[in-house]
């Protein structure tokens, strides 16, 4: 009878050892890096005031207050 490869503790430490490696902490941020991840193009809020038109377009098409911290009905017209 043919014996089961992954039942092998040498097979089963060897995908665990690959397994753990996709989990490692990568290299930090350098000081001298952190000037490029701070540009305003690198924020999920890029613009403010297109900010707020898309929160006035949300609350108006959800027609409640509260989601998105602005106050309103369905209408659009606050």
């Amino acid at each position: 009878m043919k014996k089961n490869v992954l039942l092998n503790p040498l097979y089963a430490l060897l995908l665990l050892m690959l397994a753990l490696s996709g989990c490692s902490i990568g290299p930090a941020v350098q000081p001298w890096e952190k000037e490029t991840l701070a540009r305003p193009e690198m924020t999920f809020e890029g613009d403010p005031l297109d900010n707020k038109y898309t929160e006035h377009i949300y609350s108006s098409k959800e027609a409640a207050s509260g989601g998105a911290g602005v106050g309103g009905g369905g209408c659009g017209c606050n």
